[in-house]
């Protein structure tokens, strides 16, 4: 095995092209992305169409939320969300391009398993919608519960924060080097996010598997670009912009 795993691009284009080219230098073909292609940011037309050409996408719940309703969300991303699918459906009718878009979307699965793999966006118990926090290890009956769903390994996004947890601890990046070996125990592994990390580190955050090898890798990107962009537009908040130069 040897693929990549991305997730939580929320329409940065810069990072999604940075984390690409970093992927193609390591000559790794296979690509994963775990959703929330779309949010927050100012290019979502661009990056479906590059997510569309991965081997295998997961729904997020950004993603829902532009096809349904966003249900739940706070103001400024309820916002992006409606300023997105504006965008999405284009501003004279419907075209080719954006039938393909919306059609993608709206054929995401929630959840993939291949023998020992999860793949979700969530978490084992809600692919879609359930977070979970490195704190969450102290909860014994959430824990349980999600590792119960799992057969070896699973690996999810949402929180935008990467790293590890077994069924007693949450291990950051650093903390385990920034690699992790699997083994017959039962794993999370949170992949991070590409477009807006929130671990304080604002460099975009993807991993690699290589057999039973996982790295964590982090990558800059032109986040000044990023940033003017959303300022420019009326809809995205201007903290949008803000949070990715702190990774918050």
């Amino acid at each position: 095995m040897k693929r990549a795993i991305i997730s939580d691009i929320h329409s940065n284009l810069e990072a999604l092209e940075a984390v690409l080219e970093d992927i193609h230098q390591q000559g790794i073909s296979e690509v994963y992305c775990l959703g929330d292609i779309v949010g927050y940011g100012p290019n979502p037309r661009e990056c479906l169409d590059k997510v569309m050409e991965l081997d295998v996408c997961i729904l997020g719940n950004h993603d829902e939320a532009v096809l349904f309703d966003p249900l739940g969300f706070n103001l400024v991303a309820r916002r992006a969300i409606l300023w997105t699918r504006d965008q999405l459906k284009g501003h004279r009718g419907e075209s080719a391009a954006a039938r393909r878009r919306r059609d993608f979307l709206g054929e995401l699965p929630r959840i993939r398993t291949e023998g020992d793999f999860m793949f979700v966006h969530g978490s084992p118990r809600d692919p879609t919608n359930e977070y979970v926090f490195e704190d969450d290890v102290y909860n014994r009956r959430k824990m349980e519960a999600l590792f119960d769903r799992i057969e070896r390994y699973c690996f999810q996004g949402h929180t935008h924060i990467p790293g590890v947890f077994t069924h007693r601890e949450f291990f950051s990046p650093e903390e385990c080097n920034f690699q992790y070996r699997l083994s017959d125990e039962k794993v999370m592994i949170n992949v991070g996010s590409v477009g807006q990390p929130r671990d304080c580190d604002p460099r975009a955050c993807y991993v690699v598997v290589i057999d039973d090898q996982v790295t964590f890798r982090r990558v800059e990107y032109d986040i000044d670009t990023t940033v003017k962009k959303i300022y420019a537009i009326e809809d995205l908040e201007n903290s949008l912009g803000d949070r990715l130069r702190d990774g918050r």
